[in-house]
């Protein structure tokens, strides 16, 4: 089994997970792979980002003929698909492994560019809001979302029976300075757009259109008319991914 740790600007790219006749992350990574190898593979990713997210440290795995060199097949990935597509490290593992079931959890960071005017250098990878965010208030609005909850509210509605209740570990807003602000959320397992749309509700917070207290009864509710709009994609970026030791 190979393990691959892939950082990706998903800015050109229809998500990660492979579709017909899109481009996605995952089609041209198996590309280039099957290019290398000479053989088709079947790629696992830990996080299936959707189209325009980022990406810095998506985990990919894939089955792994005897003899294969990690540090060959990472140089020849990168001088093909750099530097849109870039394998920060590849790795032999253990059979077992699986990029998607082995993650104990996930980490996305949202960048939110807050400053009057636009910075053309980080349009592609942060959301523009160009009124003043009260980041007291968005902290405060960030707390409750850790623990156990069902995170309907904040997701996009999926096939009859699927669990919208997922286990949070970090949500936290760190200020880098610049009116440069990222909100971390550490979570086992996210549903679709869950991250962009907690970022959209926050920044309704920050901008003073919803309260702080107000998000545990968004939560309670179990109703996504109740939460805000889905914050833009370029903004997002899957951080990392924990696996146990």
């Amino acid at each position: 089994m190979c393990k691959l740790v892939v950082a990706y600007d998903g800015a050109g790219f229809r998500g990660f997970a492979a579709q017909p006749d899109q481009r996605t992350v995952a089609g041209v990574l198996a590309h280039g792979i099957e290019k290398v190898l000479r053989h088709p593979v079947e790629l696992t990713g830990a996080g299936r980002t959707d189209a325009g997210v980022h990406a810095w440290g998506q985990v990919v795995s894939f089955d792994a003929l005897p003899g294969l060199d990690p540090d060959r097949l990472m140089a020849s990935l990168n001088a093909m698909l750099g530097p849109e597509v870039v394998v920060r490290a590849a790795d032999l593992v253990p059979a077992g492994f699986d990029a998607r079931r082995s993650a104990h959890w996930r980490e996305y960071r949202y960048t939110v560019c807050n400053r009057r005017v636009a910075d053309p250098f980080l349009a592609r990878t942060s959301w523009h809001v160009p009124a003043p965010l009260d980041v007291r208030a968005l902290r405060l609005a960030a707390d409750p979302f850790v623990g156990e909850h069902d995170f309907a509210s904040f997701c996009r509605k999926g096939p009859e029976g699927t669990t919208t209740v997922r286990r949070v570990l970090r949500s936290s807003w760190v200020e880098i300075g610049d009116g440069l602000l990222v909100y971390e959320v550490r979570a086992t397992a996210f549903c679709q757009q869950m991250v962009r749309a907690i970022v959209g509700t926050l920044v309704d917070v920050g901008l003073g259109r919803r309260r702080p207290g107000e998000m545990l009864g968004i939560l309670r509710g179990r109703d996504r008319d109740l939460a805000g709009p889905l914050a833009p994609p370029e903004g997002l970026c899957l951080r990392e991914v924990g696996y146990r030791p």
